[in-house]
C-alpha cells in the first residue's frame, strides 16, 4: 500500500512538472492535416448543456454565466467530475446541436480553460485526458475556432502545441489499458495534424501496435472484462487507423489485428437491443457507438464458439442473454471489477428485462461500492457475503479480492435449445459451497429455465459447511437469488404470489416462476446509469432460501405467456419527446 502511494505521489510530480515545462515549448501554428470528426455526441445533451444545466459526475449545476469551470470553486476537490470537464467529451456532444448558441458555450469554456489551466496548472493534466482533449479539440476545430479572431486562434494552437509537447514526454506514466490507448491515440492525432509535431508519430504509433499485443488478448478481451471500455478501446483504435491512412502512412499490423479480434466479442456482448451488456463498472455505450466501431473495423465475423472476454451468450429468436462466465478481474484490473461471477442479463427485442443494478460511481462512494456488490447483480449471494470481496488499496482505490478462482462452463445443445452451464468457487473458503447455474434459452426465444444449486463436494468442503451450520445454530445458511428488472418492467405478484408477471413497453408479457422450494418476493431495486441525476427507481424479484444440506437445489423459468405474439412491432417511443428525450430533468 505504501508502495502504491508513492508511485502515485510520484507520478502526479511528474505530470506537474512536464505540464509546467510544455508552456515553454515553441507553439504550432496551425494544421498541416486534419482528421474527419468522428466522436459521436447527445443532442440532448448538448441542449441542456446549452441551456445551463450541468451535469457532471451525478451532480447537476445551474450555471449562472460563470461557466463551467466555475464548479466547484471553494469546494473539496472531486476527480470523477474533474475526469468529465477536463476530458473535454461534453464537446461532442455540444457539437452534436452545431448551432450557434452551442459553439459560442463551446468557445467560451475552451477559451477560459486555455486562461486558467493552459500553462499546465489543474487537474486536467493527465496523459488520458490530455489524449482525449486533444482528439476533441482537433475534431472539432472548424465548430471551435468558427468567428475568432487571430490572436484567438494563436492562443488555441498554442495551448495545442503545449499539450501535445507534455503527451510526447508523459504518455508513459499512463496506466497500461485504455488510458494508454487514450493517449497514444490524442499523440497520433496530434503530431498527424499539427505543424512541427511529426517526429512524435512514429513512436506513438510504434507504442500503440506494443500496447495491441500485450494489452488485447487473442480472443479479443482486455484485463479489465469491461464492455465498455473495450468499446473504447475498438473505436480508439479505429480513429488512429483512419488517421494514418487518411495521411498517408502505413497501419502497423498489430492494430488491424487487435481490431480484428475485438470487432467480434463486441458482437457478441452485444444484447438484442444494440446495448452492451453491463458487467464490471461498463454501462451500454453511448447511442450511435457501437454501430460506428463495428461498421468501421471493417470486420465481419462472429465470435467462434465459447466465451468473448469470458462472456457466454445464448441468443434465440428476439431474445439474447448474457452471462459473466469467468473469474471477475485480478489485480490493478479490478479497481472498477463487481462480484458479478455467474449473473446474467436477458433483453428481449428492444427492451431489457433482466439487468444488473450498473456501476454507482456517479453516485459517489457509497453506491460505487453497493454497484460492486453480488446483490447488485442477477446473481446468487450467500446473505452477508459477496462471491468476492473488496481490499482497499491506497486512499481511494479498492481491487477484488478472496475472488473466484475456479469457473468451469459448458455451452451445449439442449434438447429444446441452448444451454449453459457454469459454476464457481467464490463461496468455498467461507461456507464450503460450489455456487452452479444452469440455464435453458428454448429455440424459439420464448422461455428460459434456470436451476440454480449450492453444493459441498469434497469432504473438506463439507467440515466448512458443518462449521458455518454450527455458527447458525443450524438454522441452515441463508441465500437469495436475485433478478433485477429494468426501471421500465411493469412487474407485479401474480398467482396468489406463486408467479411475477413483468409487462415490457413493447406488448410482450413474461411470467417468472418457481418450483415453490424458496420465497418469492417483489422487492425494490435500483437501476444505476450516468447522465442520471441519481439511481432510477426499480423493482426485483427475490428468492430467498437456506442451505441445509450439502447440496441445496431450486428450480425457476421465465417464459413469455402464450398471449404475446412471436413478431411485435415495437414502435413505443422512449420517454417523453421522444425521439429526442432529455437525458435528465431539472426539477
Amino acid at each position: 500500500m505504501a508502495q502504491e502511494k508513492w508511485m502515485s505521489r510520484g507520478t502526479r510530480a511528474l505530470n506537474r512538472v512536464h505540464a509546467r515545462l510544455s508552456a515553454l515549448a515553441r507553439p504550432a501554428t496551425g494544421f498541416v492535416s486534419q482528421p474527419e470528426p468522428r466522436t459521436i455526441g447527445s443532442f440532448a445533451r448538448g441542449r441542456q448543456l446549452v441551456a445551463g444545466n450541468l451535469l457532471f459526475a451525478g451532480q447537476l449545476h445551474q450555471d449562472d454565466g460563470s461557466g463551467l469551470w466555475a464548479i466547484g470553486a471553494g469546494a473539496p476537490p472531486d476527480p470523477a467530475r474533474d475526469e468529465e470537464t477536463h476530458g473535454f467529451a461534453w464537446l461532442d456532444d455540444l457539437a452534436a446541436v452545431g448551432d450557434r448558441p452551442a459553439r459560442l458555450v463551446a468557445q467560451k469554456w475552451l477559451w477560459d480553460w486555455i486562461a486558467r489551466y493552459g500553462r499546465g496548472g489543474g487537474a486536467g493534466w493527465t496523459p488520458e485526458l490530455t489524449g482525449r482533449r486533444l482528439i476533441r479539440w482537433i475534431h472539432h476545430a472548424i465548430f471551435l475556432l468558427n468567428g475568432q479572431d487571430t490572436a484567438q486562434s494563436q492562443a488555441f494552437y498554442r495551448s495545442l502545441a503545449r499539450q501535445t509537447i507534455f503527451l510526447g514526454r508523459r504518455w508513459k506514466g499512463a496506466l497500461p489499458g485504455l488510458p494508454r490507448f487514450e493517449a497514444l491515440t490524442g499523440l497520433i492525432y496530434a503530431g498527424l495534424s499539427l505543424e512541427g509535431m511529426e517526429r512524435l508519430v512514429d513512436p506513438a504509433v510504434k507504442a500503440l501496435a506494443r500496447d495491441c499485443r500485450t494489452q488485447i488478448s487473442g480472443e479479443g478481451g482486455i484485463p479489465t472484462r469491461n464492455p465498455e471500455e473495450l468499446l473504447e478501446v475498438c473505436t480508439l483504435l479505429t480513429w488512429a487507423a483512419a488517421a494514418l491512412r487518411e495521411a498517408g502512412k502505413t497501419v502497423p499490423p498489430e492494430i488491424m489485428s487487435a481490431i480484428e479480434r475485438i470487432a467480434p466479442s463486441l458482437r457478441s456482448l452485444r444484447h438484442a437491443d444494440g446495448g452492451l451488456a453491463r458487467f464490471h463498472g461498463g454501462g451500454r455505450g453511448l447511442e450511435g457507438r457501437l454501430d460506428w466501431a463495428l461498421a468501421n473495423s471493417g470486420v465481419k465475423t462472429r465470435h467462434a464458439d465459447g466465451l468473448a472476454m469470458g462472456y457466454a451468450r445464448l441468443s434465440a429468436g428476439r431474445t439474447s442473454v448474457i452471462i459473466d462466465a469467468a473469474p471477475p478481474p485480478g489485480g490493478k484490473a479490478s479497481f472498477d471489477a463487481h462480484a458479478s461471477t455467474l449473473a446474467f442479463e436477458l433483453t428481449s427485442g428492444r427492451r431489457p428485462l433482466i439487468v444488473n443494478c450498473g456501476s454507482g460511481a456517479h453516485f459517489g462512494e457509497d453506491w460505487r461500492r453497493a454497484g460492486r456488490a453480488t446483490p447488485s447483480h442477477s446473481a446468487l449471494a450467500l446473505e452477508g457475503y459477496s462471491s468476492a470481496r473488496l481490499g482497499r488499496i491506497g486512499p481511494r482505490r479498492e481491487m477484488l479480492v478472496d475472488a473466484p478462482r475456479e469457473v468451469p462452463v459448458q455451452i451445449t445443445h439442449a434438447e429444446q435449445g441452448l444451454r449453459f452451464e457454469g459454476g464457481h468457487d467464490g463461496y468455498l473458503k467461507t461456507h464450503g459451497l460450489t455456487h452452479a447455474r444452469t440455464l435453458d434459452l428454448s429455440f424459439d426465444g420464448r422461455g428460459l429455465k434456470g436451476e440454480d444449486l449450492l453444493v459441498a463436494i469434497e469432504a473438506p468442503d463439507q467440515v466448512r459447511f458443518d462449521a458455518a451450520m454450527d455458527a447458525a445454530a443450524l438454522q441452515g445458511i441463508p441465500y437469495q437469488v436475485r433478478f433485477h428488472l429494468h426501471p421500465e418492467v411493469d412487474a407485479s405478484l401474480d398467482m396468489g404470489g406463486a408467479a411475477v408477471s413483468l409487462a415490457l413497453k413493447s406488448g410482450e408479457v413474461w411470467v417468472f416462476r418457481t418450483d415453490g422450494s424458496t420465497k418469492i418476493s417483489l422487492e425494490p431495486g435500483v437501476y444505476l446509469e450516468k447522465n442520471r441525476l441519481k439511481p432510477r427507481a426499480a423493482q426485483q424479484i427475490v428468492l430467498s432460501g437456506r442451505a441445509l444440506e450439502y447440496a441445496t437445489r431450486l428450480r425457476w423459468t421465465l417464459s413469455k405467456t402464450v398471449e404475446t405474439p412471436v413478431s411485435i412491432r415495437d414502435l413505443k417511443q422512449d420517454g417523453p419527446g421522444a425521439p429526442y428525450a432529455p437525458e435528465y430533468e431539472v426539477e
